[in-house]
């Protein structure tokens, strides 16, 4: 999924024009145009900026479904053991590649992980 792609469908689907992005976000409709058309890659500042506008989490922006992602369970201090650094960086790291993978990759991997856990 590009960005760019998924801010327009979203500005779109709640019937705002790129002169409402503007006028909320203080960007030049311009830029709008060229973020949504992929011409451009808007910073981290820049999609906080517009998910405001948009009345959406980043998280909502990014997930398939349009809802903002669960936490992982090893995530929760309160229920999930206690892991070292080494695999909290794992963990990281693994988090950031399912970030860029689709859901039936995810559900692959989860799948293989919870087998490696039983043995």
């Amino acid at each position: 999924m590009l960005v760019g792609e998924r801010l327009r469908a979203v500005r779109e689907s709640k019937k705002l024009s790129q002169g409402d992005i503007e006028e909320k976000t203080g960007l030049l409709r311009s830029y709008i145009s060229r973020c949504e058309n992929g011409h451009t890659v808007p910073s981290i500042d820049t999609l906080e900026k517009w998910t405001r506008s948009l009345d959406i989490s980043m998280g909502q922006l990014f997930a398939d479904n349009g809802e903002d992602a669960k936490p992982l369970l090893a995530l929760k201090s309160d229920r999930a053991p206690k892991l070292d650094r080494a695999a909290m960086n794992s963990l990281r790291r693994v988090g950031d590649a399912f970030a860029r993978m689709n859901k039936r990759d995810i559900d692959i991997i989860t799948s293989m992980a919870l087998q490696f856990a039983k043995q």
